[in-house]
């Protein structure tokens, strides 16, 4: 679900978020997961549904990986 912001919030956030993903760590983990990606594809395995886990390193569902596998990312030491 959509936050709901206000028209300056929406450009705000959307800066903050461009400036995140273009930290060297993050563009790091961007380009390591397009080559899993794209070499699993070619050994025809089924993604769908599916992003590649940095800390288990295999495909999970999305629904795992972006919550921590059922802990939150609240307490998650990423920094």
């Amino acid at each position: 679900m959509a936050q709901k912001l206000s028209k300056r919030g929406k450009v705000r956030k959307a800066a903050r978020d461009k400036k995140y993903a273009m930290t060297p760590n993050r563009r790091k983990k961007k380009a390591e997961n397009q080559r899993k990606r794209r070499a699993a594809k070619k050994k025809g395995k089924n993604l769908k549904g599916k992003d590649y886990d940095h800390k288990t390193k295999t495909f999970t569902s999305v629904k795992k990986n972006r919550g921590n596998r059922g802990k939150g990312t609240k307490n998650e030491n990423t920094r």
